[in-house]
């Protein structure tokens, strides 16, 4: 699709909402009574409808009738409609900021008071409701009957969270999932079609065998993966996107280091379907379900507090005592009450799981005085996008009926990219915010540093430390922080709460007591099952723990009979083990696992199921493709070369080796008790089992 004219710029803004305005309030009108009614001739109406036209704000067709002098008709379309309220907007701004001067130049004094006809936008924004996509109650039932018929898409959890916060209005002003032209137009420069501010693509990715079913005017059910239907959508475009410009774009970089990069290659669909949304009930969560609130409940909630100003606190960690200090100071900086406002949908792989993370809020929110802060869950799918993850926050937060936001210091980084340098610069996220928080309607509250003094057993901003040469500042980072915990040691009180370290010590024993998985990878023949076996007697013989081996030959009779080796065969295969393994981890047990796994992807895959629970091991076992071939008790690699066997790992199908395993072992010409004697030195300084 070719890209949208731009917008009429400000000096022609007047002029385009009366145009928009007459058009809305007259549709069937003539042009000449229209130019009446705009005070202008028919030529330079003539211009500014082409205008219009081109800019996607107005549709043109033939109009039936007997007056052949009368040829045109004109309406407005979505655009169009959506940059009239913007308009209107932008002219009430205007017009308030106007009152609040001449009302501080008349009293001497400033006023948050304004006429009861013209609501100030803080007062639209925080405390009147928002557009929702949800039917009536009675429409929903109906609607339910008639979308069993339709042809269904199971959602993935990622899919399942953004529908959740289009439904209730949380991506307002968005309708549905992205049009290619919204798309086009969010990946590029931050903007839908219309012109409107929106960061991230939301877009509802598929895959080549489902889009092959569906055709453009196509309405499906959307359900949950319980098979609930929770909305239906209507399709109104379907494409493939080029995922490598989108990742340079929205992410920065093609970097499969990135979890949304590497999700965006390797586990969403190729296709994407965009389209407007109808939203027939929200989806149930059973856990902490007095916390959750949608926005226009947390609207109403502010209302009936009456909460003018409330400032938003993201998180996707636990909280210590620097959080505290920190918001209480934001809080008061801003004039605003507190909203702890916690994602609980999807974070970055390897995380505190939400339902540890939740228990510790609650603990610290005791410390919090109740009439000033409140706490709500925000089940949000976190792309990890940095600079537009930010400002993507804000408007979620606005929509939530939020009057500020903390930005963090690196406000939702990824980490290290492959290179092993940050993916964003410390501050870029609130360079950005701050560029674009008029617009979003939302003010930025800068985080700040916070370190204890220990001489005044308090905690205070970093950079506002006077006599910092002469006092005895303290800290620990989530890296020492992680440390602690791993190993058992203690963490002062100074730092954390003693409720909040109690919780963790639940979720994360020391790590000598936690699961973990031993994951094995290699050509067939490599020794992988031979070393494993050894593995499991010397962990067995050490005791402690339950010793499960997964190796892949059992597994294929046990769990995978009826797999074939093609390369979606052989990736379902191995995240049948990884989740598995999964389970033996989260229950406190030894996984050991010896698949061939020839690719990087899917063991990437399996690692973020495990580290969920618990410590994950690669190991590369790099025996020589020639040594492997020698080896060959099987006779398959010969097979292989005669052509009697497809898809043959190192012959006929490719095998990715690990770049950078916890361990690589090479096995020639070394006996299989040291080779498993080399996993056991590595488990000891890993601290995953007693030396």
């Amino acid at each position: 699709m070719s890209d949208p004219a731009p917008l009429p710029a400000r000096a022609e803004d007047a002029q385009l909402f009366e145009l928009l305005r007459q058009l809305a309030h007259a549709p069937e009108a003539s042009q000449r009574a229209t130019a009446e009614a705009l005070g202008v001739s028919l030529g330079r109406l003539n211009a500014q409808l082409r205008a219009a036209a081109e800019a996607g704000l107005v549709t043109v067709s033939r109009r039936q009738g007997p007056d052949r002098r009368q040829r045109f008709a004109y309406a407005l379309t979505d655009h169009g409609h959506a940059a009239k309220e913007r308009l209107v907007r932008a002219f009430l701004s205007r017009k308030f900021a106007e009152y609040a001067a001449l009302h501080a130049e008349l009293t001497g004094s400033v006023t948050d008071l304004m006429p009861l006809k013209y609501r100030s936008s803080l007062m639209q924004s925080n405390l009147a409701p928002i557009p929702e996509l949800y039917v009536s109650y009675d429409s929903a039932q109906k609607l339910k009957v008639e979308a069993a018929e339709l042809t269904s898409l199971d959602l993935t959890p990622r899919q399942i969270c953004d529908l959740e916060l289009l439904m209730n209005g949380g991506f307002n002003p968005l309708k549905g999932f992205l049009s290619e032209e919204d798309y086009n137009g969010v990946v590029d420069n931050m903007r839908l079609s219309d012109g409107t501010l929106w960061p991230m693509p939301i877009t509802l990715d598929v895959s080549e065998k489902f889009a092959e079913s569906i055709a453009a005017g196509q309405d499906i059910a959307l359900r949950d993966q319980e098979g609930v239907i929770l909305a239906t959508m209507t399709v109104t475009d379907k494409w493939e996107p080029n995922k490598a410009h989108e990742a340079e774009k929205v992410f920065g970089a093609d970097d499969l280091a990135h979890p949304a990069v590497n999700y965006l290659h390797n586990q969403a669909g190729k296709i994407y379907l965009g389209g407007p949304v109808t939203g027939i009930q929200q989806p149930v969560h059973y856990d902490f379900r007095a916390r959750r609130d949608t926005p226009n409940e947390l609207r109403a909630h502010f209302r009936k507090l009456g909460w003018r100003k409330v400032v938003a606190f993201q998180t996707r960690n636990p909280l210590h005592r620097a959080h505290q200090e920190l918001t209480f100071r934001a809080a008061k900086e801003a004039q605003a009450n507190l909203l702890i406002h916690p994602v609980v949908g999807m974070t970055k792989p390897g995380d505190v799981d939400h339902f540890t993370r939740v228990r510790c809020y609650e603990a610290v929110l005791d410390k919090y005085p109740s009439a000033t802060t409140s706490m709500s869950l925000l089940n949000l799918a976190m792309r990890m996008a940095g600079p537009r993850e930010a400002v993507w926050h804000g408007i979620i937060r606005k929509n939530h009926g939020c009057t500020h936001m903390i930005v963090g210091r690196d406000h939702a980084g990824p980490g290290k990219n492959s290179a092993g340098e940050d993916f964003y610069g410390p501050y870029d996220a609130q360079d950005l915010f701050r560029e674009h928080q008029a617009e979003i309607g939302i003010e930025m509250v800068d985080f700040k540093h916070m370190v204890y003094v220990q001489e005044r057993a308090q905690y205070e901003p970093a950079d506002e430390i006077a006599d910092k040469d002469d006092v005895t500042i303290l800290n620990i980072s989530g890296t020492e922080l992680r440390r602690r915990l791993a190993e058992g040691l203690e963490i002062p009180e100074w730092f954390s709460f003693p409720e909040v370290v109690a919780e963790l010590r639940k979720t994360k024993p020391p790590r000598s007591k936690q699961g973990f998985t031993v994951f094995f990878t290699g050509l067939s023949g490599s020794g992988k099952s031979t070393i494993a076996n050894a593995l499991m007697v010397k962990l067995m013989e050490m005791g402690g723990r339950p010793v499960t081996l997964l190796d892949g030959d059992i597994v294929r009779k046990n769990l995978s009979s009826e797999l074939g080796f093609s390369k979606e065969h052989r990736d379902l295969n191995i995240r049948r083990i990884g989740y598995v393994a999964s389970e033996i981890t989260k229950n406190g047990g030894i996984a050991i696992c010896a698949p061939i796994a020839p690719y990087t992807a899917t063991r990437r895959a399996v690692r973020e199921d495990i580290e969920q629970f618990g410590a994950f091991l690669e190991i590369h076992v790099a025996t020589s493709l020639e040594e492997c071939e020698r080896r060959d008790r099987k006779g398959l690699y010969k097979l292989a070369r005669e052509g009697k066997i497809k898809e043959f790992t190192g012959i006929s199908d490719p095998y990715e080796e690990p770049k950078n395993p916890e361990l690589r072992v090479e096995t020639e010409n070394v006996d299989v008790d040291n080779c498993a004697h080399q996993v056991i030195l590595k488990l000891e300084s890993m601290g995953l089992i007693a030396g």
